[in-house]
């Protein structure tokens, strides 16, 4: 989290401002409305040439929407995959870049360290992004 340089209450707009110039490329966050209802996948992370997109499944919840995006943004933080070595050669997922595929396929572990790594920093994420709330808002001033 020091890294970061944010502090200790930043805003989810200020995290992704510091992960593009982090990762020298844009960042772009969709809902796909398929996502999640078979499979109980909630986000993936797929890395372009360009750019990062993090899809993530529908949730009436922000909260919830909230933590599924930054468990993605915490790989990317924490270079989960960028020391892989992929294979470039699948003629089963031909669309799917080598490393998504290697990512989707690691993603069935979820006890795994990566996966408890991500979820801790995600936690940590979401409480600054928390906090950074409260400090703009006059709540501690009022009920603290």
């Amino acid at each position: 989290m020091e890294d970061l340089a944010l502090g200790s209450a930043f805003t989810f707009d200020d995290l992704v401002s510091v992960l593009q110039e982090r990762r020298r490329r844009t960042l772009r966050v969709v809902e796909l409305a398929d996502l999640g209802e078979q499979d109980g996948i909630c986000a993936l992370w797929f890395v372009k040439e360009s750019e990062d997109i993090v899809i993530h499944a529908p949730t009436e919840s922000l909260l919830h929407r909230q933590q599924f995006v930054l468990h993605e943004f915490a790989h990317m933080l924490l270079g989960h995959g960028d020391d892989e070595d992929f294979s470039n050669d699948d003629s089963l997922l031909p669309d799917i870049p080598p490393h998504t595929r290697r990512r989707l396929l690691a993603r069935k572990d979820l006890d795994s360290e990566s996966e408890i790594a991500a979820e801790s920093l995600a936690d940590h994420l979401a409480a600054a992004i928390r906090g950074s709330a409260f400090a703009e808002s006059r709540y501690l001033e009022i009920f603290g």
